[in-house]
């Protein structure tokens, strides 16, 4: 095991309860480091802080594990922390079976995402850390879990940060053309394979029930709308009628299967095409909706493109205030973590102005509980939810 030290005065975030010490803060190091080895960390004086992952060819060069001497290279101490995750998942949503089943720092697992769909497990390994272990996690995940089969969807170009390789490997038994899960109710199609992220967003099931009081009976608009979830709740919710825009022709028809599912067709119908661009041929036909969905993908990769991400996010959502009918909603979303909530109001303030709305903020929200927020680590809260009403 490498042993990290510290430079005098650097210990306060990590000591604080913040999992990640970065390459600039570390005073020496004690052994032959090799990307993603075991390491203690140590602060200026020589007292142990810990014990994590190492790579020197990441910014982020030591993620905690544990706050305890511990074998990081036992499979029983991941099957602990998996299992530990999944009590959690089971009291808050005791009947589900399509759930994120590890966050990352939050279940004090960096660099691993588990998303559970059914009986398979599609999962992102995103630092060299616990692609080192990739063995011992797919063991421990077998204990917990016992898949038909588990798929490492690791095509993302944050590895690229860590020295790893971006592809798509199917780990454990079979993975399906198509996953069928269920959600409020509802049923929908996932693309393990090809779908963005793990091949679905589970994030917002609790925000899509915000439709269920203000559908019914209103023209609804879903811009951004992938496989269709938003769209879908809103049809069932009741719904005159619902329109879903993608620029992916892959996600159009993905979405209308899942309208054909749940015996929405009639009702629930999707368009490919830009959505900025239609957001304005909508206003140009004089179209009104009452109820428009923002929800789009992120749009700040980086601090360094706030601000020009942030002229796009108030492009879309003045577009979209612009088509509600008097008393119409809003739900407007961001996944960007570099887009705080504080931003993003002041943002929609700007919005409204721009499209000159009276607008009332109803209701704001955040990501599912099962994307659980460590309060010493502000970057595991990113997504942002608002609900406004144009009155």
């Amino acid at each position: 095991m490498l042993s990290l030290r510290l430079k005098k005065n650097e210990d306060r975030r990590i000591k604080s309860g913040h999992p990640w010490v970065f390459s600039n803060e570390i005073a020496s190091i004690v052994g032959t480091p090799e990307p993603g080895m075991s390491a203690e960390l140590l602060d200026a004086s020589g007292a142990y802080i810990g014990c994590g992952y190492y790579n020197s060819r990441s910014l982020i060069a030591f993620r905690l594990l544990s706050r305890q001497r511990v074998d990081l290279d036992n499979v029983d101490w991941y099957e602990q922390h998996i299992r530990a995750a999944q009590i959690l998942r089971q009291a808050t949503y005791p009947n589900l079976r399509t759930f994120r089943a590890v966050y990352g720092e939050s279940d004090f697992l960096p660099g691993l995402v588990v998303d559970k769909y059914g009986e398979y497990l599609s999962i992102q390994i995103l630092s060299a850390g616990m692609e080192r272990r990739r063995d011992l996690l797919i063991e421990a995940l077998q204990r917990v879990y016992e898949p038909q089969g588990i798929i490492a969807r690791n095509d993302v170009s944050v590895r690229t940060l860590e020295g790893l390789t971006e592809n798509v490997e199917v780990l454990t038994g079979e993975i399906p053309e198509l996953v069928e899960i269920e959600e409020n109710g509802l049923k929908f199609l996932v693309d393990l394979v090809n779908g963005q992220k793990t091949g679905g967003f589970l994030d917002q099931k609790e925000n899509h029930l915000l439709l269920k009081n203000i559908a019914a009976g209103r023209e609804v608009l879903d811009c951004f709308c992938y496989a269709g979830s938003w769209a879908v709740h809103a049809g069932a919710f009741g719904a005159d009628s619902v329109l879903g825009i993608d620029i992916s022709a892959r996600a159009v028809a993905q979405a209308s299967r899942n309208a054909d599912l749940n015996g929405l067709s009639g009702r629930v119908n999707f368009e490919e095409c830009d959505a900025f661009d239609r957001l304005r041929s909508l206003k140009h036909e004089g179209r009104r909706f009452g109820v428009v969905v923002m929800d789009p993908p992120a749009f700040v990769k980086s601090r360094k493109n706030i601000a020009e991400a942030t002229k796009g996010y108030l492009t879309v959502n003045r577009r979209a205030l612009e088509l509600l009918e008097p008393g119409g909603y809003l739900i407007t979303c961001s996944c960007s973590h570099h887009m705080g909530r504080e931003l993003f109001r002041d943002m929609l303030t700007q919005a409204a102005r721009q499209a000159k709305r009276e607008v009332r903020l109803v209701a704001t929200c955040s990501q599912a509980a099962d994307h659980p927020v460590l309060l010493s680590f502000p970057e595991s809260e990113y997504l942002k939810c608002f609900v406004l009403q144009a009155v």
